[in-house]
């Protein structure tokens, strides 16, 4: 079986099986979550069933979703890491009004403000949550980002949505505790990025990390993943999950839900044994895509 514990940073050990908070907003992942008495129910029964990982962004509502966690959690538990993101904007409910912002005085006001709505003095892990904003050299985003590392409001950096040539770019200004890219049994665009981490001991969270309906053939790989999933008297969506935990060591899903049931699904897969045979099966399914 894969470890159940993994260590971002050096000093901060979670569960392997994360929380996405990203689906507690509204609509197009904009303004507050309709059902506000049950968001924070969710994320108080995350936290008894075990989870000690939970992974939200500035833009997210946008700030809806930080100030939920707050409402939810504070004050919080000595072992629950929370991970937020900074450097993306929202100019309306559309998604065409994304963007990424990257200037030092959006990025130190964003963490600031990050860290006032979650109500902590320190955020454990803080992303760059693009590397495509022009306003500034990536360089001196990261650099920005380790500014406040050293200045205490931050106490380790990660990266998000950014290239393999960025990770080592920011890696010769500072230390990357941690890496979020697209990466699932279908989708594989992030395994340069999920090698690079495993070479400099980043954690890797790989986002849409249960979907298995990309790539070429899709309905060969639903085909195969439900008759691995039958086997293990399982979901496919569980066997795509579990998957990860045994493809990578360095791995940290994070997947998001808003139900109690789906949440306790979720973490269920932690007990999947996966043989060696249906891993490399998984692993084959779309290597490289």
């Amino acid at each position: 079986m894969p470890a159940n514990t993994i260590t971002i940073g050096g000093d901060l050990r979670v569960g392997r099986l994360g929380y996405g908070a990203m689906q507690l907003t509204g609509k197009q992942v904009w303004g507050e979550y309709p059902d506000r008495e049950g968001g924070i129910a969710l994320l108080r029964h995350a936290v008894d069933a075990g989870v000690t990982f939970i992974d939200t962004a500035d833009v997210y509502g946008p700030h809806t979703n930080e100030i939920l966690i707050r409402e939810a959690l504070h004050p919080y538990p000595e072992n629950l890491v929370i991970a937020t993101k900074g450097g993306f904007v929202r100019g309306g409910h559309d998604y065409s009004t994304l963007g990424a912002v990257g200037n030092p005085a959006y990025l130190r006001q964003s963490a600031h403000l990050s860290a006032r709505r979650l109500g902590v003095e320190r955020i454990d892990l803080y992303y760059l949550h693009s590397g495509t904003a022009t306003d500034a050299p990536f360089e001196e985003q990261v650099a920005t980002l380790a500014a406040l590392r050293d200045e205490g409001l931050i106490r380790h950096i990660g990266l998000s949505n950014v290239t393999l040539e960025q990770f080592h770019a920011a890696r010769a200004i500072t230390p990357i505790a941690a890496i979020t890219a697209r990466y699932n049994v279908s989708a594989r665009a992030g395994e340069d990025l999920l090698r690079a981490a495993e070479q400099s001991g980043a954690v890797f969270s790989p986002w849409h990390p249960m979907r298995f309906d990309q790539g070429d053939d899709p309905e060969h790989l639903r085909g195969v993943m439900e008759s691995i999933a039958r086997r293990y008297e399982a979901t496919p969506q569980q066997v795509a999950l579990a998957w990860h935990l045994y493809h990578s060591p360095v791995t940290l899903p994070i997947p998001g839900t808003t139900t109690p049931a789906h949440l306790d699904q979720n973490l269920a897969t932690a007990h999947i044994e996966l043989s060696e045979t249906d891993v490399a099966t998984i692993t084959a399914l779309a290597q490289g895509a």
